[in-house]
């Protein structure tokens, strides 16, 4: 008896205890949700009481105890603590246009910088003040807040620069030139170094931007923007103007810059296709800036993502690549059927609500000749106005958005038919875009509904687990002039970068878009370029007697390392990897180079004696001389080019120069792929430094065979390593 008096004593505590933990369950299922209702046309009481029933509907007379916040002014909505079943129950409720879980969101900056691992706290010497920047661009606008000389003191005793053609310049900005030889000068542009275009404003201040707080485009990644040296002069030469950027004119900047003092020159320009050395501008212009201690900087060009299109191939100039970064932004499309599309694109603008959704192919400006199979890629005047205007248009092609625009679109939808997309303008309406599998899932939902609706969102910030990777539109090596030399070097963020940009320089292509910014985001090589530049100089700052040689090995062989998964080019899309300023400030040993090295390359390559006194300007000196002295190019990357099924033996001998630690032991470690026929190995394989400054020589042979048809790339990678620092240097085998 007392046994059953027991156990019913127990089922009636259980039964008590069993709603509290029934509802305990409840609430630790329970996450943060934002309600977001679109446009408030009620006034704050009554959208407050409106709030409460709807959350009350869904979850009962707890109601208030999980409401956290209301919004009622110009947009309605509120947050929520919500389990799974009550987002589901909120989502198809009337009037709401999105429930999502609230992110724990960081204070934004505008800068690439930080996802580089290169925090504005970062320490600086104080000889920043010191280096100058020579800027090949498009001019520079004075103005900005990029470019304040606040706090500056006069421009270093070794400056013998001017600001030429009534620009002022200040203690920023210390040098201002243009050059224009033909004299012929379009009406849109200033006839000074000032800037028009925006193009040259954006890669001075990113190289040597002062830090601005608040920077945006049009509300769009709020933060801070700066250069990588912000305390660093800038020099600009004004190279490029509407036409393009004439050998002639960059010739004469390579001159007055060397002339003047600069000390890293940054040219986010170059040749599309490559040259002979000696008939590039570029190549011949830095070549004698390298001779005066001078680093050029240079983009690898925007030709991707077929092979050999860079511009860039001469080995003194450090030649760079473009890459992504996080946060990169996503605009959402919400489809009327609640399905959410995250495309891409540079978009401020906000809709109030959904519109009208159709298909470019079933509205052609049939008047004007056109049909289904040409409307359906947005081309100028294809579409019909009647039909396309105050709808949002899905288009299987990228364009300008003007045609969408003109034919009274509300916004545009674009197809892009690879997997990532790296949109490099803003537009004059909301726009995403979507990749291929993405435009399918549109399209069926059009063909499924008489009244298709979508509403394209305001973009946001986003972190795409597969960045960093190599921009499609960068241009991709091999080296289609010296073979046995990588390009590009390096890459650095290119994608969507702020920066900032003159107030009477478009911000998209389409005529009459009259928008004025402080601030723009563009992307290309010559984004991710300013970024090497602004770094070589930080580099200089710590270090300013090393060589442009010393300074591009540092940035080489600490690079990060990439994914050939995610970049089937490898190394010729990446070069030796991405930017990492903290690590390049410290490199431990340097692969250093001279004048002497790159000769004694240009005579390997079949280069006579005749030009290499002209181009040093030694007439006693020869080939066979000067390769009886230096046989290999101390190079930070070694490259093999072969014939498919050939069986190669090649062997490299490099010299290290230790900068790392006094007392220091590196070990070398291969990084090889185990089916790839590729073999490598180090001799010795270990180094033993007992002073700062030491140079050490080794020897590195290569065997391999490529035998698949489909891949022309086998690669690995040497390591040099002391427990402090890693000095990676990658091998490359191809065929051409």
């Amino acid at each position: 008896m007392a046994i059953q008096h027991s156990l019913i004593f127990n089922i009636c505590f259980l039964l008590l205890l069993l709603p509290k933990s029934i509802q305990a369950e409840s609430d630790n299922n329970r996450k943060v949700y934002v309600v977001y209702m679109g446009h408030n046309a009620r006034d704050d009481a009554s959208t407050s009481s409106f709030h409460l029933s709807m959350l009350q509907e869904v979850v009962g007379r707890d109601a208030k105890k999980h409401m956290l916040q209301r919004y009622t002014k110009s947009f309605h909505g509120f947050s929520a603590r919500l389990t799974e079943e009550e987002v589901k129950k909120l989502s198809g409720m009337e009037g709401v246009v999105s429930v999502f879980p609230s992110k724990s969101n960081k204070l934004a900056t505008a800068s690439s910088w930080d996802f580089l691992g290169f925090p504005l706290t970062v320490n600086r010497s104080t000889t920043e003040s010191d280096i100058i920047i020579g800027v090949f661009d498009t001019g520079i606008w004075p103005e900005s807040a990029s470019f304040t000389d606040l706090g500056y003191g006069p421009p270093p005793a070794k400056w013998k620069g001017i600001c030429e053609a009534n620009f002022t310049c200040n203690n920023k900005i210390i040098g201002a030139r243009h050059f224009k030889a033909d004299g012929i000068y379009d009406p849109k542009e200033f006839k000074s170094p000032r800037d028009s275009d925006g193009h040259g404003t954006h890669t001075a201040s990113t190289a040597a931007g002062n830090v601005v707080r608040n920077a945006n485009l049009l509300g769009l990644q709020s933060g801070i923007a700066r250069g990588g040296v912000p305390r660093a002069r800038i020099a600009v030469y004004k190279v490029c103007w509407i036409e393009g950027c004439r050998s002639e004119d960059v010739l004469s900047a390579f001159e007055a810059a060397i002339a003047d003092g600069v000390d890293i020159i940054t040219v986010s320009a170059g040749l599309t296709s490559a040259e002979e050395l000696f008939n590039d501008v570029y190549a011949i212009g830095s070549f004698h800036a390298m001779q005066k201690g001078i680093l050029t900087v240079q983009s690898a060009m925007n030709e991707g993502p077929m092979p050999q299109t860079t511009g860039s191939i001469a080995p003194w100039i450090l030649s760079v690549g473009a890459s992504t970064k996080n946060p990169d932004l996503v605009t959402p499309v919400r489809l009327g059927n609640g399905i959410v599309v995250n495309g891409v694109s540079i978009n401020p603008f906000t809709l109030e609500r959904m519109y009208p959704l159709i298909y470019a192919g079933d509205v052609p400006n049939i008047t004007a000749g056109f049909n289904g199979t040409i409307s359906r890629f947005c081309v100028p005047n294809s579409l019909d106005k009647n039909l396309v205007k105050g709808k949002i248009i899905l288009c299987d092609a990228i364009s300008t958005g003007e045609p969408e625009m003109l034919a009274g679109a509300v916004g545009s939808i674009m197809r892009y038919p690879g997997p990532y997309f790296e949109v490099v303008r803003s537009y004059t309406l909301p726009v995403s875009v979507v990749n291929s599998e993405q435009a399918i899932r549109i399209a069926r939902y059009i063909q499924s509904t008489r009244n298709a609706t979508a509403i394209i969102m305001k973009s946001e910030d986003d972190n795409n687990g597969s960045t960093p990777y190599v921009a499609s539109f960068s241009s991709r090596g091999p080296n289609p002039t010296i073979t046995s030399i990588l390009k590009p070097d390096l890459t650095a963020p290119g994608v969507r970068i702020l920066a900032a940009w003159p107030p009477v320089a478009p911000i998209t292509e389409v005529e009459g878009d009259r928008r004025s910014v402080p601030f723009n985001m563009i992307s290309g090589t010559s984004m991710a370029c300013p970024h090497v530049s602004g770094i070589a100089a930080y580099i200089k700052t710590f270090n300013p007697t090393w060589s442009p040689a010393a300074i591009k090995s540092a940035l080489m062989t600490t690079a990060s390392t990439m994914s050939a998964r995610i970049n089937t080019d490898a190394e010729f899309a990446y070069g030796a990897g991405n930017l990492n300023p903290i690590k390049a400030m410290k490199p431990g040993l340097i692969y250093d180079a001279d004048e002497v090295d790159y000769v004694s390359l240009l005579c390997q390559e079949g280069y006579s004696s005749q030009h290499i006194r002209s181009l040093t300007g030694d007439n006693s000196s020869s080939c066979s001389q000067i390769m009886e002295q230096t046989k290999d190019t101390n190079y930070p990357s070694f490259v093999i080019p072969t014939l498919r099924k050939k069986v190669i033996d090649s062997s490299f001998n490099r010299t290290v120069t230790n900068v790392g630690s006094a007392t220091s032991t590196y070990r070398a470690f291969i990084t090889q792929p185990l089916v790839s026929g590729l073999r490598i190995q180090v001799e010795p394989n270990v180094l033993g430094f007992e002073r700062i400054g030491q140079k050490m020589s080794f020897k590195v042979s290569v065997q391999a065979t490529i035998q698949n048809l489909d891949n022309p790339i086998v690669s690995g990678a040497l390591t040099w390593d002391d427990g402090v620092h890693q000095v990676r240097s990658p091998i490359v085998v191809h065929v051409p």
